[in-house]
């Protein structure tokens, strides 16, 4: 009899205690604020110190700590390596699914699995998409010497353009150029950034640019147009190009139907032209809390001063845009998709 009670009694405080437990948890259950309190957050990003994408995410670092729950402290790390896929890889597979870790990537990155890219491991709709700096429109163009002055002049002669990795922009639009309006891009591989290889426009080295973001040019060489240093061949906007009055749209000069919405899927990339995107599965109160405070970063009126006078363009892509941007280029039809895998093979 008294075996049972002490047995029965036993059980009795074994629940209460993990009644107690269970409760303790819920009670004291972290916050963001909580969470984030003290902590060091790191900002990665996939090109070198001094390019363009480096420019905005020390840029997004100084600030953007102010608006997030707790006011962790922000360090920037840099990481190289395959056009930026070395970066997305190690925040799907290996960086802490905490919060803690988010970074800047290639806007290419994210289109690779969905044209089928050998050796891609990661898909992109399950990471955490935080927001995007801004929308780009790209250009082209020859240094100042160069024979190749217009587009026409581009269909037949050779131009020397740099390559900064197999998956990065750098190399893909130019082939798709090359392959859907009949350009002659020649493209030399083996360049850590844009930024670095305008240096060797200058030399000889190179004589243009296929794809170089029209915010970054400004950036980096606001003088180039006023100057005259360069020949631009064309632009990448939808339509006429404020900046540029009467410079073609390489989208109108693609004439096969099929061609140009392949174009145009590649190019839709220029939406989310700074992206930035946390691991999968965080917390979704953090990552609330992330996509919040880049938002409030984005219309801060500390930040804007600070991104004026380093001549750096800010448009909010939100994280919603940003995914709604994914889920429609994976829902393209398949044949033009196949036919963007196609050219970028050639």
């Amino acid at each position: 009899m008294q075996a049972r009670y002490l047995k029965k009694l036993t059980r009795r405080f074994a629940s209460a205690v993990i009644a107690m437990t269970v409760g303790a948890g819920v009670a004291y259950a972290q916050t963001p604020a909580e969470f984030y309190k003290g902590k060091q957050i790191q900002m990665m990003v996939f090109t070198g110190a001094g390019s363009t994408y480096d420019t905005y995410t020390r840029l997004l670092a100084r600030h953007m700590g102010r608006f997030i729950p707790g006011s962790p402290n922000i360090v920037v790390q840099n990481m190289l390596g395959a056009g930026g896929l070395k970066l997305v890889d190690y925040l799907n597979r290996i960086a802490p699914k905490d919060g803690t870790v988010f970074g800047g990537v290639s806007r290419g990155n994210p289109f690779d699995p969905i044209m089928g890219k050998k050796d891609i491991d990661f898909d992109p709709l399950k990471l955490t998409w935080i927001g995007s700096m801004n929308r780009e429109v790209a250009v082209a163009f020859s240094w100042g010497p160069s024979p190749v002055k217009t587009f026409a002049d581009m269909q037949k002669t050779e131009l020397l353009v740099p390559g900064t990795g197999a998956g990065a922009d750098s190399e893909i639009i130019p082939r798709a150029y090359n392959n859907l309006a009949g350009t002659k891009f020649k493209i030399v591989s083996g360049y850590r950034d844009t930024a670095d290889s305008t240096l060797q426009l200058e030399t000889g080295e190179l004589q243009g640019i296929a794809y170089w973001s029209w915010s970054a040019m400004m950036s980096l060489k606001p003088t180039w147009i006023r100057d005259k240093k360069v020949n631009v061949l064309f632009h990448t906007a939808l339509t006429d190009f404020a900046e540029l009055p009467g410079t073609p749209s390489i989208r109108a000069l693609v004439k096969d139907e099929t061609d140009r919405k392949a174009l145009e899927f590649l190019l839709a990339r220029e939406v989310m032209g700074r992206p930035f995107v946390a691991p999968p599965a965080i917390p979704a109160d953090r990552a609330k809390a992330l996509r919040d405070a880049f938002n409030e970063t984005m219309k801060d009126a500390e930040f804007l001063k600070d991104a004026a006078r380093g001549n750096v363009e800010v448009n909010l892509v939100t994280s919603e845009e940003v995914e709604a941007l994914l889920r429609d280029a994976s829902a393209l039809p398949a044949p033009v998709i196949e036919r963007a895998r196609q050219v970028l093979e050639r």
